[in-house]
């Protein structure tokens, strides 16, 4: 699911995700990470993109550590309940956060 924010806000990205209680992970590509319960996983999983007119959040759903033998292939699910009911929470944190003009 993909989630557009357009404008100012009161803080950057990384920080709106953390008022979103995503923590930052740090591998290849910064992403950010809050858990369903106290396991690793099931987990919801986030990448932020920057835009010429403010950022996308681009979130899913892992329900388990994406690795198989050698190879990683990811399980992610981008739509279904759960992932929209999140992608709302994150849409109301965000935009109580907006600069008003």
């Amino acid at each position: 699911m993909k989630l557009h924010f357009k404008g100012q806000y009161q803080s950057n990205p990384r920080m709106l995700m953390r008022r979103c209680s995503y923590a930052e992970i740090r591998t290849r590509e910064v992403s950010y990470a809050r858990r369903l319960g106290g396991l690793e996983y099931p987990r919801f999983h986030a990448y932020v993109e920057l835009t010429d007119d403010g950022f996308t959040v681009n979130l899913h759903l892992d329900q388990k550590r994406p690795s198989y033998g050698t190879h990683t292939a990811h399980s992610g699910e981008y739509e279904g309940e759960l992932v929209e009911s999140e992608g709302r929470r994150i849409k109301t944190v965000i935009e109580g956060m907006r600069l008003k003009k």
